[in-house]
């Protein structure tokens, strides 16, 4: 079941997912499953926030990451790795130990993703925080993904790396061709899950989603089977609607 609520602007955005996302650091012990990109960095900001003001501690949160960029160093600015620590883990009381993000310059990037899907699998993600992308994509994973994937190698859509190219010097050549990311049956298998997209260029993908046919060409539209959803957007990217 997929729940919708239309804002105003992405500071309200935020704000909505960090309430759904303070409802879960109830449990001190949730499990979270994490994404990157611009759509949270609010939602970051006001749990560092909480945080500090309210002593919210993470040391017994454990999370897990969606994705990761293949052939990045862990330490290369634009790595997932790299961007998680800037913007949440530095910020707050999380134990290392609990964080697991996908290693993008593994030897073996298939066993890599093998093993982080048997780590996943231990545990039970509370909630998961996806963002969308303009073609549908969450996660890593395009258009054409199976619905039955579990976490895998995936190969980027130039629409994605044109939509990435913004944070490496608005160079396409710089942007990975390749990613890890959980897959689709992954992602469903959270509790829980919040979707967060602002701005105009996400429209179609919300439209598709919440409206369209449940199709591998729209990988978001799966969430039409998942019992417990909630999407948040501001009036332009719930325009189509």
């Amino acid at each position: 079941m997929i729940k919708i609520i239309v804002v105003e602007n992405y500071e309200e955005i935020s704000d909505k997912a960090f309430e759904i996302v303070r409802e879960t650091l109830e449990n001190p012990k949730a499990v979270l499953g994490l994404a990157t990109g611009s759509s949270p960095v609010g939602l970051y900001q006001r749990m560092i926030q909480d945080h500090k003001e309210n002593r919210t501690s993470y040391k017994e949160i454990t999370t897990f990451n969606l994705d990761e960029y293949l052939g990045l160093a862990r330490n290369h600015k634009e790595s997932y790795y790299t961007f998680m620590h800037d913007v949440l883990f530095d910020h707050i009381d999380i134990s290392e130990d609990k964080i697991h993000i996908p290693n993008g310059s593994a030897t073996d990037v298939e066993q890599e993703a093998k093993d982080y899907e048997a780590i996943l699998q231990e545990y039970q993600v509370d909630l998961q925080v996806l963002g969308i992308g303009a073609n549908g994509h969450i996660g890593f994973n395009e258009p054409g993904v199976s619905f039955d994937s579990v976490t895998h190698i995936v190969d980027l859509e130039e629409k994605t790396r044109m939509d990435n190219a913004r944070y490496f010097d608005n160079d396409i050549n710089q942007v990975p061709t390749q990613a890890i990311t959980m897959g689709i049956a992954s992602v469903m298998r959270a509790k829980k899950i919040v979707l967060i997209a602002a701005g105009e260029n996400k429209a179609d993908a919300i439209y598709g989603m919440i409206k369209g046919k449940r199709t591998i060409d729209l990988p978001a539209s799966v969430l039409q089977d998942h019992m417990d959803v909630t999407v948040i957007v501001d009036k332009a990217a719930a325009s189509k609607l």
